[in-house]
């Protein structure tokens, strides 16, 4: 990984990824992203709280940067990058994320790349702030019916 540097803390270890965040800030602004907010960049796969895509099809193929009020404990690892955001990701996702990680305004979209080529065409931002949280039976109903659709 691009720049990972390892700490080693009693009982803990932490990590630090880079990502470039590619001329975004004006792409962001005009979404209304606030910029200032709590992010995580994780997978829209149906494997996390923040996904309802179901279906094998979506497995570590979709991604989406998630807006949160309050961090979460499972996004340990900080994805240091120059645009300035506080985002993070778990270390799940960490190990679909290659060398030269990048997100960039790509066909008026944003997209995640790596040295490997193009990780998602479409990155979704997602506000999470206000969000309800679901129960596993809701989820799990969602990801049914979604999965049928998109697989």
């Amino acid at each position: 990984m691009f720049g990972n540097q390892l700490n080693l803390v009693p009982e803990r270890i932490l990590y630090k990824m880079k990502i470039n965040i590619k001329e975004t800030q004006t792409y962001l602004k005009n979404k209304e992203v606030p910029t200032n907010a709590k992010m995580i960049l994780t997978t829209d796969d149906g494997s996390n709280k923040y996904s309802s895509l179901g279906g094998s099809c979506a497995i570590g193929d979709k991604f989406q940067i998630v807006i949160l009020k309050d961090d979460d404990p499972n996004y340990t690892i900080d994805l240091e990058n120059d645009a300035g955001l506080d985002l993070k990701t778990s270390p799940s996702d960490a190990d679909l994320l290659g060398n030269g990680l990048n997100i960039s305004v790509w066909h008026n979209a944003l997209a995640l790349k790596d040295n490997s080529g193009i990780l998602d065409g479409s990155l979704a931002v997602v506000d999470w702030r206000n969000v309800k949280p679901e129960t596993d039976q809701e989820r799990r109903d969602k990801m049914i019916k979604l999965g049928d659709q998109i697989c």
